[in-house]
């Protein structure tokens, strides 16, 4: 018989035991191995069947138990360790608080993101960027960071994924109860829950809760639509991530920015948190944060729109993770119209300025559509991508927003992701780095980083580094039998027809993995352009290989579906069974045992699609080696002494299947030429395969400081958050509307701004070619229409150039008024150009605004230069 109403009963602890509930409601205890193991010891069955959740273990645990434990002299001296730890871990001062610049250092950070992904007690995250989320708040705990984390509570999470009888993906979406959560109602002074507010077309209210959890230091607030005032679909609107259609999908972001911002301002008001002076945009869905604040300055310091846009602007960061525009969300303008129109949110702030901000409003873009990526960089100072490939490939996607520069000119930078180590490294990895190095050395090698740290790995013995990897693997084949088995129980199979799982994979052979989303991009079926040449690799009777994959595909891409399916139906073949596994419903319970126990973890996107790929970096962390294309973090550092880059086609032109075929060949080549044999290679001492050992040690010296969290942290915080800050501290009310009436003025005078003529005064070459050293003169003349010198920055430009006479690599040089305003308003400026590389060389002059609060020159997407072929050109020479 089903309830009719769910609610949850909470156990009472005996009050000895009463620090339990504050351990559990604090997520450390994800990343925190002592809070686990003393979790464990409550009831180690118990444990087991709540998945390593406190608040589940504790919900189910005997009231028999609590007394006993509340008796235990051992366990309540054990308890009192962990809370005064805990208790140290969340007033002590940091590597944040200690800063050497902390005066410049913002007083808070809000980081919104649509998913979240802490631990699996709490599914709020689908995939990359949910994680990379999660650990950006955790790595930001660990260092102090003053976040305030704004998502948005799914009750439905996202999907479990099983697979039918003809392995097609299924999906079901379990409902989730806060109160079963790590989560607590922020509550009003009067003990009623707090709650924010926005107006949706036709005078209807969408409201939501908020619910807070503790992620360490950091505050993650998430906002819940599931509220008895709104209407059934205002309820929903929170109901699953990534669900629904279009209008479902802005009500989310909506939400997500709009009603974000008031969530941090009802916090912070609540619990007097420090207000945030910056705003960070984890991709384009929270990029409605903006207009929210902008309808704040509005009404708090009566600034115009374009005065408000400058001083959002200014404490704002953006960060892009897609490398395709496909991937971008985009909403119709009618649609954006209605809901910020007459009746809808954010009152007082126009329409047409709004859509403005989200207009494709550059050569080959959509008018129709309302961009949110667009939106948000158009409403951040800063931005950047995620690896230093990632970020070059921004540049080029978005280079219509800032006309006539240079791809490489676009300011769109980038800090390359890193991974929460103490999240991801296996706990047999952690002991050995104890024995190694001490326990205080490998916490501060795994939070905080610093090459030295980790220089001491070197001295580890080979016997040891190849025991470990060995348990681990063994670790590894035990929970891909169990996890098959149930798999193939929700398949139909019957107890009798599974005794094979017993004989799935082998603790002693080479150990690939595979786990990632299925776009096609990803290529999960790559490994499957020649199944037989696969079989052959799998089967090999000297040098076998085995292979884990999970992935789970969008519940509306039923291509993504069908690659699932023939990875699924090529590993059931009895032939191959026992040597390739596909493991569904994969999430961070699965993949926090998959890396550690995988020698190889493979991935083969398509180049250039891959914003930064971290699977590999954790998988790095536990020793595992890397057989990557170049893409992502992995062209960044790669290097042959920790793993092997699979070989692109980039040439190849449209022939997709030409691609495939030569790279997945390429992919079978090294795997049977170099990578196994080098695993089977034993004719090291102790019949160790030492080669294999020192790529591992390699990868651990050399990449882990580098894919460490704490080292994104640190750079988001000096690069990004510490400029803006400043950049929100310099923008006063009066300094916000010089800055916007200064653009407009310098935008209005633009169609007449120009390089008029160029000239080389001394040294210049003669016969077309200079000798290296020698220095230019350059006098040139510009028009500046009604700016005046100190508006703008005239800079040669200069640098080898290749056959079209495109300058690679420019030097910037600036040149300064000479004299000037002639009659005609006509400026000249001089300065020097040094000649300093050899080769074919060439500059050119070009005119771009300044003012000491743009972030950079190419704020304003305005630029000045002469055509090639004019008299102001630049000129070409040989440098000898």
């Amino acid at each position: 018989m089903k309830a009719i109403r769910r609610f949850t009963v909470r156990p009472v602890l005996p009050e000895p035991l009463m620090p339990l509930a504050d351990l559990a409601r604090n997520l450390r205890w994800s990343w925190h191995a002592e809070t686990r193991e003393l979790f464990q010891s409550v009831d180690p069955d118990g444990w087991q069947a709540a998945g390593g959740d406190p608040v589940r273990l504790l919900g189910a645990v005997s009231a028999a138990r609590l007394e006993e434990l509340a008796g235990d002299r051992r366990f309540l001296r054990r308890l009192a360790v962990v809370t005064a730890e805990l208790d140290d871990y969340m007033g002590g001062g940091r590597w944040y608080q200690n800063h050497e610049n902390g005066a410049e250092l913002p007083a808070a950070i809000a980081y919104f993101s649509p998913e979240f992904g802490i631990t699996a007690a709490l599914p709020q995250y689908s995939g990359g960027l949910g994680i990379l989320a999660g650990d950006h708040l955790k790595a930001a705990s660990d260092l102090g960071v003053p976040l305030i984390g704004v998502g948005l509570l799914y009750r439905h999470g996202y999907f479990r994924q099983s697979l039918s009888r003809d392995g097609w993906q299924q999906e079901h979406y379990p409902v989730l109860d806060p109160n079963e959560l790590p989560l607590s109602l922020v509550r009003e002074a009067d003990g009623t829950p707090a709650r924010v507010s926005l107006s949706l077309p036709g005078g209807r209210p969408l409201h939501a809760h908020i619910w807070q959890a503790r992620v360490g230091r950091i505050p993650l607030l998430l906002l819940d639509s599931d509220v008895e005032d709104n209407d059934a679909p205002a309820r929903e609107v929170t109901d699953r991530l990534y669900g629904g259609g279009s209008d479902h999908r802005l009500l989310q972001e909506m939400l997500l920015g709009i009603g974000g911002v008031r969530a941090v301002r009802t916090y912070c008001a609540m619990t007097g948190h420090p207000a945030p002076e910056v705003f960070h945009t984890n991709e384009g869905h929270a990029g409605f944060l903006g207009l929210e604040r902008i309808r704040e300055l509005g009404g708090e310091l009566e600034l115009g729109f374009d005065a408000a846009v400058e001083a959002v602007r200014a404490g704002t960061v953006f960060t892009t993770h897609t490398p395709v525009p496909a991937g971008i969300d985009r909403f119709e303008r009618s649609l954006v119209a209605r809901h910020f129109g007459e009746g809808g949110e954010l009152p007082g702030v126009p329409v047409d300025r709004i859509l403005e901000l989200g207009a494709e409003s550059y050569p080959g873009g959509d008018p129709g559509v309302f961009n949110m990526a667009v939106m948000g960089l158009r409403l951040a100072q800063r931005a950047n991508g995620v690896s230093t490939l990632h970020g070059a490939v921004s540049r080029g996607m978005f280079a219509g927003l800032w006309p006539g520069f240079d791809p490489g000119d676009v300011p769109i930078t980038s800090v390359t992701n890193g991974v929460h180590a103490p999240t991801w490294v296996a706990p047999e990895v952690v002991r050995l780095g104890v024995r190694q190095i001490g326990a205080g050395r490998t916490e501060d090698a795994l939070s905080v980083g610093g090459s030295e740290r980790w220089d001491a790995v070197a001295d580890i013995a080979d016997q040891d580094i190849w025991d470990l990897r060995r348990v681990l693997r063994e670790q590894l084949v035990q929970e891909v039998r169990d996890r098959l088995r149930v798999s193939w129980q929700q398949r139909g199979a019957g107890a009798a027809e599974l005794g094979w799982v017993d004989s799935v994979l082998d603790p002693d052979v080479l150990t690939i993995g595979f786990a990632r989303r299925v776009p096609s991009y990803k290529r999960l079926t790559l490994m499957l352009r020649d199944p037989e040449r696969l079989r052959r690799l799998l089967l090999d009777p000297d040098r076998p290989v085995q292979i884990v994959v999970a992935g789970k595909a969008h519940p509306a891409d039923d291509g993504g579906k069908r690659l699932v399916q023939e990875l699924v139906r090529f590993a059931d073949d009895p032939r191959v069974r026992h040597r390739i596994v596909f493991l569904p419903d994969y999430g961070m319970a699965m993949a926090q045992k998959l890396y550690p126990g995988c020698d190889i973890w493979l991935n083969n996107p398509l180049r250039p699609l891959e914003a930064c790929g971290t699977s590999g970096m954790k998988a790095a962390l536990n020793g595992c080696l890397n057989l990557s294309v170049l893409d992502g973090w992995w062209d960044e550092w790669f290097e042959p002494d920790f793993g092997w880059a699979i070989p692109t086609a980039d040439g190849i032109g449209t022939d997709e299947e030409r691609r495939d075929d030569l790279e997945a060949n390429a992919l079978y080549e090294l795997i049977e030429e170099r990578v196994a044999p080098r695993f089977y290679d034993r004719a090291g001492r102790a019949g160790l395969p030492v080669r294999w050992i020192e790529m591992v040690r390699r990868t651990l010296v050399s990449l882990g400081p580098k894919v460490l969290a704490g080292r994104m942290v640190r750079e988001y915080v000096e690069r990004l958050y510490a400029p803006a800050a400043l950049a929100h501290r310099a923008l006063t009310p009066d300094s916000a509307r010089d800055l916007a009436w200064w653009k407009g003025r310098v935008r209005a005078a633009w169609p007449r701004v120009g390089v008029e003529h160029v000239e080389a005064l001394a040294a210049a070459p003669v016969g077309g070619t200079a000798e290296l050293g020698a220095t230019l003169t350059l006098r040139v003349q510009v028009s500046l229409d009604a700016l005046a010198p100190e508006d703008v920055e005239v800079q040669a430009v200069a640098g080898r150039v290749d056959a079209q006479d495109v300058i690679r690599d420019g030097r910037v040089f600036p040149l300064k008024p000479s004299a000037g305003p002639d009659l005609e308003g006509r400026w000249v400026y001089e300065g020097p150009l040094a000649l300093d590389r050899t080769g074919p060389f060439g500059y050119t002059v070009r005119i771009l605004p300044a003012h000491p609060l743009l972030a950079t020159p190419a704020e304003l997407g305005l630029l000045a230069a002469p055509a090639a072929g004019d008299a102001g050109a630049g000129h070409g020479v040989v440098l000898r």
